[in-house]
């Protein structure tokens, strides 16, 4: 007996040896396996109402329901200065996936215009997820029948209206207005834009005839719209919308070459690892995937175009350099 296990002794050491190949070979993978293990935070840089929030709780709600993550989910609303507060907040945790938010244009051009110190080069762009146009509101009794009305009107006093923007100027919403006022010939410094911390706040102004107009996503406009509060004056696209939204007419209708869309993406504090960020590729698919996603989809005119997060990174890149022109052309960016 004794003599047969010296026998053996070589195959089992080869055994051994090979199972220590591939637990060490399986070591890395593991280690490079990561999931969140406590609440997460989905930041929004905007006040309850606005359209990042909207978004923020639709994915709250999926992520849920598909067991996406495996932990539990609560919405933080950090507004103010632009999303500065929010982004602050956020690399408040770097390197902590836990801490996600909700992002826009505005990362970028608010940084592009000098009003933010934090773009996306500082964080971890983690997607993009749709985009939608930026229409143009006034209230359902409001005098201003039209876009063509409206800029006709500019033209001979350019502070004669007022426009509730929100969060900051030259955003998106400020871009779906000022750039059919460019284009008319206005001088974008003399009109009355006041700033809001939220698409909601501005709607709020409006209601109550603080503002005479508020530029703002679709995905804002459409419960208003359904109330019959709000009238759709114009909207910044190629072509004209569908469902609620068809009998708005584009910039381009009325004589203003203006198409300005807002994308919806999600980012992460800087320094993120490879894992965390894999994490969230895997969650963002799932969450796109889902039939509750695609049909906010098609309800609110959101035009998908997820991108996983490398490819967010090279969408960032490309918009940002593209946006530091426009924002240029329209005087709200000094040319250097």
């Amino acid at each position: 007996m004794l003599h047969s296990k010296k026998r053996n002794q070589p195959q089992r050491n080869s055994i051994l040896l090979a199972a220590a190949v591939l637990l060490a070979a399986g070591f890395p993978a593991f280690a490079q396996t990561w999931q969140p293990d406590k609440n997460v935070e989905i930041v929004i840089n905007t006040a309850p109402g606005s359209g990042q929030d909207s978004t923020g709780r639709l994915m709250q709600k999926i992520l849920q329901d598909r067991k996406a993550v495996p932990t539990s989910l609560t919405v933080v609303n950090k507004p103010g200065g632009g999303g500065a507060i929010a982004y602050g907040y956020l690399n408040q945790h770097p390197g902590d996936g836990h801490f996600v938010s909700i992002a826009s244009k505005s990362l970028l051009t608010n940084h592009i215009s000098g009003r933010a110190t934090v773009t996306y080069t500082h964080l971890t762009p983690l997607a993009i997820l749709f985009e939608e146009y930026i229409t143009v509101a006034v209230k359902a009794d409001s005098p201003i029948k039209s876009g063509r009305e409206l800029i006709e009107r500019l033209k001979k006093d350019p502070g004669a209206y007022s426009f509730g923007v929100a969060t900051s100027l030259g955003n998106p919403n400020h871009q779906g207005v000022a750039m059919a006022l460019k284009d008319a010939g206005i001088d974008l410094r003399k009109t009355k834009t006041p700033v809001f911390q939220s698409g909601g706040n501005a709607i709020t102004a409006l209601l109550g005839g603080h503002v005479d107009a508020v530029p703002g996503s679709v995905g804002l406009m459409r419960k208003h719209l359904e109330a019959g509060t709000i009238r759709l004056i114009a909207v910044a696209a190629p072509q004209r919308l569908t469902g609620i939204f068809a009998s708005t007419p584009t910039w381009k209708e009325q004589g203003a070459n203006a198409i300005v869309s807002n994308w919806r993406g999600f980012i992460g504090p800087g320094g993120m690892t490879p894992a965390q960020t894999a994490f969230w590729d895997n969650a963002m698919r799932q969450m796109t995937q889902s039939d509750a996603w695609k049909k906010e989809l098609t309800d609110n005119n959101w035009a998908d175009e997820f991108k996983a997060s490398a490819d967010a990174r090279k969408y960032m890149d490309a918009e940002y350099a593209e946006l530091k022109g426009f924002l240029t052309e329209l005087e709200l960016v000094k040319a250097k």
